[in-house]
């Protein structure tokens, strides 16, 4: 069996080499008009606090999450009935304050993700105001939906998600038991078997999850700076399973590139470290995203955070614009796809933050999730 595996990782190793293979945006790029514009329908709106994930189950269930990035904050993780956030799953998990154990409550919850088997999983970066973990209480929390009660919860090793690893985004494969996670502070994935909650960190200096420092990302037009002057620079962020669970797709936030690598590589946890790093794939230049999701038929969904656009890529890596809205795409952050075939969105409006403007508040309140028909 080892050899067995030794020999398929060769032939991807190669397989790979030959794909190694840039293309450019032009080339990728269909005409917008080959698309009917989307109609993106108001699902909720928060006035008060800032939201980041959206995450729709099986039966329908939304739910969003408020990071603790800004002095303003209350609740964690919440789940919208009737319009209203409501703490999920109690509000003993969305308690915690500055100076409180972080442990066995949500710190800084950057992400949600709800999976086929009736989980939501919470990725607590625990990192407020985007700063180092609080009290190494960085986690991921898995609820059960049938009666909402904590089923498991996941801590890492100083070595896999230490004080300097900021959690960010999480996909899920139940039929193999392994999830994975994005660290979008230094850069890296995080491979996490969901049976053992063994855990190992890949790709940590790889050009792949390093945001492209000639890169100027400019949302709204303009570079977006922060407040010492100096460029954004967010690295490996979003993330993406295909269907079959056999590619995971990533990429940094603020510049266009695109990579996949199998997961099969990333599974075996003896695969080392440099035969990981050959096995990237760079797929070329396509745009900017936060978070982005692909659909049962291998269509990859993402936000076109300096369009202000949803983009739609086909499996043949042609890029469809399905929808544009400067308005209300304010950065279109992380995205769920319902079982009646709808593409939620949620908008987190980054860009208008007071770290941005010299402490000057540009937010256009309310922060909103939408949705919209594929």
């Amino acid at each position: 069996m080892k050899n067995l595996i030794m020999a398929t990782i060769v032939v991807m190793l190669m397989a790979a080499c030959k794909n190694k293979k840039q293309g450019n945006k032009e080339q990728n790029l269909v005409d917008a008009d080959s698309s009917a514009a989307a109609k993106l329908e108001e699902v909720f709106a928060d006035s008060t606090y800032q939201l980041t994930g959206v995450a729709v189950s099986t039966d329908g269930r939304v739910f969003t999450n408020y990071p603790y990035w800004l002095d303003s904050h209350s609740y964690s993780v919440v789940e919208i009935k009737n319009g209203k956030p409501v703490p999920y799953p109690d509000n003993n998990w969305n308690s915690f304050k500055k100076g409180q154990n972080g442990l066995n409550k949500f710190v800084c919850v950057q992400s949600v993700v709800t999976d086929q088997k009736g989980f939501l999983w919470v990725v607590d970066a625990a990192g407020i105001g985007l700063g180092s973990v609080y009290q190494q209480s960085n986690k991921v929390v898995k609820i059960s939906l049938a009666n909402n009660k904590i089923e498991r919860i996941y801590r890492f090793p100083k070595d896999v998600a230490g004080p300097d690893v900021y959690l960010n985004d999480i996909r899920i494969d139940n039929t193999n038991g392994f999830a994975y996670l994005s660290s979008s502070s230094n850069g890296g994935i995080i491979i996490l078997n969901i049976t053992t909650g063994e855990s190992r960190f890949v790709l940590g200096d790889h050009i792949s999850v390093k945001s492209d420092s000639a890169y100027h990302f400019s949302p709204g037009g303009s570079e977006l700076l922060k407040g010492d002057g100096s460029s954004l620079k967010v690295n490996s962020d979003g993330i993406a399973l295909t269907p079959d669970n056999r590619w995971l797709y990533y990429k940094p936030l603020t510049d266009d590139k695109l990579y996949r690598i199998s997961t099969l590589l990333l599974r075996d946890f003896s695969t080392p470290l440099h035969a990981i790093a050959d096995s990237v794939m760079d797929l070329g230049h396509f745009i900017t995203t936060d978070g982005m999701i692909f659909d049962k038929a291998g269509n990859l969904y993402l936000g076109d955070l300096e369009k202000s656009s949803i983009v739609k890529i086909t499996p043949d890596l042609k890029m469809h614009t399905l929808v544009t809205d400067e308005t209300k795409l304010l950065w279109p952050d992380s995205y769920s796809i319902s079982p009646d075939g709808y593409l939620y969105i949620s908008t987190s409006q980054i860009q208008l933050m007071p770290w941005f403007h010299k402490g000057e508040d540009k937010i256009q309140r309310p922060f909103k999730i939408y949705r919209f028909k594929i």
